[in-house]
């Protein structure tokens, strides 16, 4: 399968919407070698025939290529809506580095949410994006135009070009609010995507659980992205010298040598992962742990099978 662009071999955001093309492309060609052959280029334009319908828009070429019927989909027959949901709080700028590798985990939420809302309107499926910290920043409409996914990559450009708001600001991650907030204005059953840290301002994790149910509660799908550094937010893989850590929502800082607290430190963050998943699979929602120094395929592909399912 050929290799999508990963981070490392990005060099700028100068054009945003040329890299989630390129991805996109990218995913689709990669798609015939896949075990996921039945959901190649054509899968945009195209459902799986049904036994008993007319023939009518029957595509013989794609028959002949795949030895599968395939029905010509039209614009009123695709009638899935999509809400990305992005933190954009202090936390998801770490870890912060100069030049264009700057702003980690928001600018892999950034070129992911890109890439899927291109992939969601080739396909003709109507997409909206929620920006949030601890409460909602911005909320684009819901729809299926060209216009209007253009209008979205412009608005995810800004994200990157604006400078971090720091804990001077009081902005500080709260997803608990934002999704109650949302399960309650999103008219309709919808498919809900979440790209975040969930490192939350609350020191009660049974809120945030409660907003993902009461997600699936409105009888959205969901599938929540944990997106993370993996090498210092998980494994917390620092040099052996004295740090200065700073937390990037609160200002609060800590002075110490990585070895006196790593031990504590994986196994606080391994629980909270494992009663994350536990309860994402306790409400059925899909639950996708991604490192910002991974390709992107996870993400679209994810979004490929949810998709398959609905």
């Amino acid at each position: 399968m050929p290799t999508l662009l990963d981070l490392p071999e990005i060099r700028a955001f100068a054009n945003l919407e040329l890299l989630a093309r390129q991805l996109v492309e990218g995913f689709i060609t990669g798609l015939h070698q896949s075990p996921y052959h039945g959901f190649s280029v054509e899968f945009s334009e195209h459902r799986l025939y049904n036994a008993g319908e007319s023939t009518r828009h029957l595509d013989w070429k794609v028959l002949a290529r795949t030895d599968r019927l395939y029905v010509k989909r039209y614009e009123e027959e695709t009638n899935l809506r999509c809400h990305i949901l992005l933190d954009v709080s202090p936390s998801m700028y770490y870890p912060a580095a100069p030049g264009p590798q700057q702003h980690g985990k928001l600018r892999f939420g950034v070129l992911a949410a890109a890439a899927l809302a291109t992939l969601l309107q080739r396909q003709r499926d109507a997409v909206g994006l929620v920006t949030f910290a601890d409460q909602v920043e911005l909320q684009t409409p819901v729809r299926a135009t060209a216009q209007h996914r253009h209008t979205l990559l412009l608005q995810l450009q800004q994200l990157l070009d604006r400078p971090l708001s720091g804990p001077a600001t009081g902005r500080r991650t709260d997803v608990a609010t934002v999704v109650h907030q949302l399960a309650q204005q999103i008219p309709k059953r919808s498919l809900v995507v979440i790209f975040s840290d969930m490192l939350s301002r609350t020191d009660d994790p049974e809120a945030l659980f409660a907003a993902l149910q009461h997600l699936r509660h409105q009888r959205h799908e969901v599938l929540l992205f944990h997106v993370l550094d993996s090498a210092t937010e998980e494994e917390f893989s620092f040099a052996e010298r004295p740090y200065v850590f700073v937390d990037a929502e609160s200002g609060e800082e800590v002075r110490l040598q990585p070895n006196q607290v790593r031990e504590q430190y994986r196994a606080a963050m391994g629980a909270f992962k494992q009663q994350l998943a536990l309860r994402a699979g306790q409400y059925r929602i899909d639950f996708i742990p991604v490192d910002i120094r991974e390709p992107f395929e996870r993400v679209l592909y994810a979004w490929l099978v949810k998709r398959a399912k609905m």
